[in-house]
């Protein structure tokens, strides 16, 4: 197991959110792989420090109880496919319509992923 520098050196991501509810509005953070590290701010910059504190909170509990700790999610853990299962009436309807479109079907599933 590395030390908390080595873990707080590594490029985690950190998801911030504007949140408007009945608490008001605020922002709310947390850290995508390290499940539980969250924190919420006022602005901006102070849940950015926050969920800073809080990583080093999280990270020095699983240190000192050895638990597994994830490593960041990189581009490279990814290849570019995976499978889906559908029933057979929505295969055939998304054949049909690339078909009209004049496409593959993996480039009409992609278009349709990424809008």
């Amino acid at each position: 197991m590395k030390d908390l520098d080595y873990y707080m050196n590594l490029p985690y991501s950190i998801i911030i959110n504007k949140m408007n509810d009945e608490s008001g509005i605020y922002f709310y953070a947390y850290i995508l792989e390290l499940d539980g590290c969250q924190s919420t701010g006022e602005t901006y910059e102070e849940v950015y420090e926050s969920i800073i504190e809080a990583m080093k909170g999280w990270l020095e509990v699983k240190i000192e109880n050895k638990d597994y700790i994830p490593l960041p999610i990189k581009e490279m853990d990814f290849s570019g496919k995976f499978i889906i299962r559908m029933p057979k009436s929505l295969h055939h309807k998304l054949s049909v319509k690339a078909k009209e479109e004049g496409v593959s079907l993996n480039q009409y599933a992609l278009y349709k992923l990424s809008i």
